[in-house]
């Protein structure tokens, strides 16, 4: 429904016609409209300083927020560059020790002619300062032999081609190395062909009494020795 209000102004002037539309249903949106106590409730509440709204921040306090804001986020960017240079260097250093040792590896070969020079007492003059120079300068690097006589055998870094027993030794050892083994660091290049010992336990034999002597005394059988009774 809709209400007609005359509104007066000057004796002149013809009274104006004010139209409020009442309807609680929107003739274009057929939507319900809201009563006017609920307008009137939902304004207050809109209202800067209404009970129970909270304030809005002040500059201050919107400053500091972006501030921790752009901190966090440039600590976040500082922690993951920070593990791409480690995961980097790392990946670098794997490679280069990579390439070390496949260079060393190609030059064990060299290193058996020299050991096995030195073993029959051919490596003299030029020949040996080079080869010392040629064997310190693959050291440095960090190719490191291993493989000696009397060492515990390690089935890790040893690889037995011969096998013995004595009770000489109180367990597996190396008692001969056929070609020296190799390692880069932690990496195995090549292990040691060796010949191992195991421990045999002594032989007693029970009851037996005589000695190596006894065997080559006479035996008396009783009968006449050169034809005398």
């Amino acid at each position: 429904m809709t209400s007609d209000e005359r509104v007066a102004g000057d004796p002149g002037e013809e009274p104006r016609v004010v139209v409020r539309d009442r309807r609680r249903i929107d003739p274009q949106t057929g939507q319900v409209r809201p009563a006017p106590e609920e307008e009137a409730g939902a304004a207050e509440a809109a209202a800067p300083g209404a009970a129970g709204a909270e304030p809005p921040p002040s500059p201050e306090a919107e400053l500091k927020l972006q501030l921790d804001e752009r901190t966090a986020d440039l600590q976040r960017l500082q922690a993951e560059y920070a593990n791409y240079r480690k995961r980097i260097d790392r990946d670098r250093e794997v490679v280069i020790t990579s390439a070390k040792a496949a260079v060393a590896t190609e030059l064990l070969a060299v290193l058996d002619d020299i050991e096995r020079a030195e073993q029959h007492g051919d490596l003299t003059g030029a020949f040996k300062s080079v080869a010392d120079k040629l064997v310190g300068a693959l050291q440095k690097v960090g190719l490191e032999p291993f493989g000696h006589d009397g060492e515990p055998f390690d089935p890790a870094v040893h690889e037995a081609v011969q096998h013995n027993t004595s009770p000489d030794v109180a367990g597996p050892t190396v008692t001969a190395v056929l070609r020296r083994g190799y390692r880069f660091g932690d990496r195995v290049v090549r292990a040691a062909l060796v010949a191992v010992t195991d421990h045999e336990p002594a032989r007693v034999v029970e009851g037996e009494t005589e000695s190596a002597t006894d065997w080559f005394e006479p035996v008396d059988s009783g009968e006449p020795t050169n034809g005398k009774s």
